[in-house]
């Protein structure tokens, strides 16, 4: 007899999930259209560790360390799972002293121990794309092209018009905060605070400034006077005209940035999603210079996340309010977030090397809050692979020989120009079962083999899906003499039809600058 199984609950660890069939499909879509754009732009890849030494992330993150998993030492080591794939890459610039000029793009999974809601893409095991240029060139030109790598990322991926960048600057926001009174040793605090108006009103957040952080109350009203505060280069002139902030050092440093930046995203065609928004602060220590955030659809929660709201939800899910391991998916207070952010980091590496600094700056995409989305709003039928063509036999009876050896030779010269194509594994399918399993896949186009038609060099192409009203619904005959250009015709054309339709179909812009 087999030993009996150990009692135990068969099931993933909060926070992540297992990925399989057409979720596959959709996530590998989405890391190619991201590493080709990377790729346009002159990215090379890097991989690093998983893990690093504890040291090495400690103190990186402010707040946001509490969310680190450390390891336990079972190697003479202490080490922690990455938090971000940033940190890592400034260690590997500081231990490669020879690097001080590089574009590079790393795409790995990274690790945090925050609330999950994985329906809305907000995990504890998750996916970042990174592209990053770090070294030392003229101002605000690297800036400005990864504001155009994140504009072509999301235009390929057919979300053009239904995102927005937001914008801001660590020296504005510093500046800022001096002029109205906040201490030195609360400006990175009360940044942590400002940055959560994006799920919190603002009397929450001045809550929280003054009774959590120490604030002074006068302190956080001037604040408040400013941080609701987005606009376009319109609201970077108004603010200039501001004398306190004018004479300010860092707000004359994040004016001239700024200025240079809106020249450059003009240069290149990239300035129509971006929103410079005051809100927004980026709760990570290590940025120094500009900062942004994309949001679209779903990034803000549904509801405020009052106290009310936070504890009705907890009730219903039967747990307490705060429970660092209950799935929030559910919870109405809580958005998907932000779908990609980055900035300025001039003195990471530093932080590594002493002396040798080397500027950087970059974005790193969320691809599980991306696939959240794009899931959600997913309008075609769902493909558990990427086969184009499903090759079958037409006939029955008798006589019917089911043409295995003419499919196998069709799907042969489909593999030799690189097409995606499948056939089923039967001798003799019946056309019923050819169709359910090209159906159950998901696969557009159907190339029928018939006796007759094959006599004739031909065979039928038919789309998957179409209306019953379609001139096309039945398929069509074509000349296997031009089987391939026939086929790549027909699916570069879907290609571009479903390109349109999802991008008709789209998502809406939060927080946008068009029809404000």
């Amino acid at each position: 007899m087999a030993p009996k199984a150990p009692k135990f609950e068969i099931k993933t660890p909060k926070g992540t999930r297992d990925w399989s069939g057409p979720d596959m499909v959709l996530r590998e879509k989405i890391f190619n259209t991201i590493t080709d754009v990377f790729k346009r732009h002159g990215g090379i890849t890097i991989d690093t560790p998983v893990f690093e030494l504890k040291e090495i992330l400690a103190g990186k993150y402010g707040e946001d360390s509490k969310l680190i998993y450390d390891l336990a030492d079972q190697g003479g080591e202490l080490c922690s799972l990455r938090y971000d794939l940033t940190v890592p890459f400034a260690r590997y610039l500081a231990m490669n002293k020879d690097v001080t000029q590089i574009k590079r793009y790393h795409i790995a999974k990274v690790y945090r121990r925050d609330q999950p809601a994985v329906k809305k893409g907000r995990m504890r095991e998750f996916y970042q794309c990174d592209f990053d240029i770090a070294g030392v060139y003229d101002p605000m030109i690297p800036d400005a092209e990864i504001i155009r790598i994140i504009n072509e990322v999301f235009e390929s991926l057919g979300w053009k018009g239904k995102y927005t960048i937001k914008l801001n600057s660590r020296k504005i926001l510093d500046g800022l905060f001096q002029v109205c009174g906040v201490p030195d040793n609360l400006i990175r605090p009360i940044s942590s605070a400002v940055d959560k108006l994006d799920k919190m009103p603002w009397a929450d957040v001045r809550k929280e400034m003054v009774d959590d952080k120490g604030l002074a109350p006068e302190a956080a009203d001037k604040i408040g006077q400013y941080v609701l505060l987005k606009g376009k280069r319109d609201l970077l002139e108004q603010l200039k005209k501001d004398e306190a902030l004018a004479a300010n050092p860092s707000m004359q440093q994040g004016f001239a940035d700024l200025d240079l930046l809106f020249d450059y995203l003009e240069n290149f065609g990239a300035d129509h999603t971006v929103s410079f928004d005051l809100s927004l602060a980026r709760g990570l220590d290590y940025y120094t210079g500009v900062i942004y955030e994309v949001v679209t659809e779903g990034s803000a929660p549904a509801v405020p996340a009052t106290e009310e709201e936070k504890q009705k939800v907890a009730k219903k899910k039967g747990g307490k309010s705060g429970d660092a391991d209950e799935d929030r998916s559910d919870d109405p207070t809580v958005g998907i977030g932000s779908v990609a952010a980055g900035g300025r980091y001039d003195n990471l590496v530093g932080m590594f090397s002493g002396k040798t600094q080397v500027p950087c700056v970059g974005i790193s995409f969320g691809i599980d809050r991306i696939f959240s989305i794009m899931k959600a709003n997913q309008k075609q039928k769902e493909r558990k692979n990427e086969v184009d063509v499903f090759v079958m036999a037409f006939g029955g009876g008798k006589d019917f020989t089911g043409l295995l050896k003419e499919r196998s030779q069709i799907c042969a010269r489909l593999w030799d120009a690189g097409i995606k194509a499948e056939f089923l594994y039967k001798v003799k399918p019946k056309l019923q079962n050819q169709f359910k399993a090209a159906d159950a896949g998901g696969v557009p186009f159907a190339l029928i083999l018939g006796e007759d038609e094959l006599a004739q060099g031909k065979a039928k192409i038919k789309e998957m899906g179409l209306p019953e009203d379609h001139p096309l619904k039945e398929g069509e005959l074509i000349s296997l003499d031009n089987l391939i250009e026939e086929v790549q015709l027909r699916i570069k054309r879907k290609q571009e039809i479903d390109a349109i339709a999802a991008q008709a179909e789209g998502l809406k812009v939060v927080d946008g600058i068009k029809g404000e």
